[in-house]
């Protein structure tokens, strides 16, 4: 066990590292930026008569515009004369949907971005196991499917990190980081009495996204080999979640969380916190860029979420694959299209560009960071483990559809359902799913 830090400390402590989200990619707020100018590194080159179009199908967010993107790829088109990245956005609710339509019309993009492969995914990706310039993207073990490479990314996104108001800290008296879940809820006491909603939380997916990212180091010690149970039918999802449910719901009782908290939307949560209306936020790492835009009187702080008394601190950080690739298996551009994602995910100003817009981190790289995005780069770095969360990717998942059946279960916890109730729900739904 480490020292204990102080809450105004600008870093947090030691140890080493796992969704689009895990299963869930979010839209976040713009974090300025556009892209990029420059040359750059295209491959090894293009295809045989120097041209030809490459689709690539994105996620557009506010801060992943179109713009971004098409800036993004001009160095690649600019070191290939002739090749067009034609950059396509979701038609259908998302990029997900929008593929699934595509392969059934028989006109798929030749490039995906934003999804992880799966059992039914993986058979129509490239296999890019043998690629050398894969070896070194980060997590490409962890995403890997029965040890094959379909999915490169250009960075990760830490999950299991708690955002603080330091000065909000400061009034309740609150001078040592909580590193397990009772300092935790004692610091919450303290907060409440100082007049602060201790805990920002809201509605939309965000309420059972929130629960995972929190408990993810604990689980992980408690649980080293979770998925592979839960899925060998040895351990119980919902069965195994039961503690911190418990706990979760006696948060709601005492008024650390908003009982109302379901009728807040995702972006109002995040304001709620950004205008010091509450003292803690439970968010993905790319909730850095939603805090460098906005404007505020208070400093923001971060540690990793605390893990159980006894347990090792810091646990195992929750993370996730950010912005990952995948080549269509049927694409007529395959040279193309996989000298534009090594390019995507290896060249220094392409990788950079990336991972500023959308709040992403990449171990090695350097960039300039602010104080926060610095503490989550700790974070990312001194893991000792990176662990998926929820629905999960590469061998480490759950049935599709999880993460959308364990968010309205935990609801439930704010309508009345008791933490029994709610195990006992997540536990059929698995079974039925499996």
């Amino acid at each position: 066990m480490r020292n204990r830090r102080t809450a105004t400390s600008a870093s947090t402590g030691t140890l080493p590292r796992a969704a689009v989200a895990a299963a869930l990619l979010m839209a976040v707020s713009a974090c300025g930026g556009g892209g990029f100018s420059g040359g750059g590194d295209g491959g090894e080159g293009d295809t045989k008569d120097g041209g030809g179009t490459v689709r690539v199908l994105v996620n557009i967010t506010p801060n992943l515009t179109k713009k971004f993107w098409n800036d993004l790829v001009a160095p690649f088109e600019k070191a290939h004369p002739g090749v067009d990245v034609k950059i396509e956005a979701p038609t259908g609710k998302g990029v997900p949907d929008t593929l699934q339509q595509q392969l059934a019309a028989g006109d798929a993009p030749d490039v995906v971005e934003t999804l992880l492969p799966d059992k039914t995914l993986a058979p129509q990706m490239l296999d890019l196991t043998d690629e050398a310039w894969t070896k070194n993207t980060p997590l490409v073990k962890e995403a890997s499917l029965d040890g094959r490479v379909y999915a490169v990314g250009v960075g990760e996104q830490a999950q299991s990190l708690v955002f603080y108001n330091k000065d909000a800290f400061a009034k309740a008296g609150i001078r040592e980081l909580p590193e397990n879940l009772d300092q935790f809820t004692s610091a919450m006491a303290k907060l409440k009495k100082a007049g602060y909603l201790p805990l920002q939380t809201s509605g939309d997916f965000a309420t059972g996204l929130q629960l995972l990212q929190f408990t993810d180091p604990a689980l992980a010690q408690r649980h080293p080999d979770w998925y592979s149970k839960v899925n060998s039918g040895d351990l119980k999802a919902g069965s195994s979640m039961r503690p911190y449910l418990k706990l979760y719901k006696s948060w709601i009782e005492r008024g650390y969380i908003d009982k109302n908290a379901l009728g807040v939307k995702y972006a109002d949560g995040e304001t709620h916190f950004l205008t010091g209306k509450s003292a803690m936020y439970v968010m993905g790492s790319w909730f850095t860029a939603t805090e460098a835009a906005a404007k505020k009187d208070f400093k923001v702080g971060v540690f990793a979420a605390p893990v159980e008394k006894g347990q090792t601190y810091p646990g195992p950080q929750g993370a996730t694959l950010a912005a990952p690739y995948m080549i269509l298996k049927n694409s007529g551009e395959k040279r193309l299209a996989r000298d534009l994602v090594e390019f995507l995910v290896t060249d220094k100003k392409a990788v950079t560009a990336q991972l500023k817009q959308d709040g992403n981190f990449r171990s090695g790289l350097d960039r300039a960071l602010s104080p926060l995005e610095k503490d989550v780069q700790h974070i990312l770095d001194d893991a000792p483990d990176k662990v998926a969360q929820g629905e999960g990717y590469g061998d480490d998942t759950l049935p599709k559809g999880f993460n959308s059946a364990w968010n309205t279960e935990v609801q439930g916890l704010y309508t009345g359902r008791s933490p029994d109730d709610v195990a006992k729900a997540v536990d059929r739904w698995v079974e039925a799913h499996s």
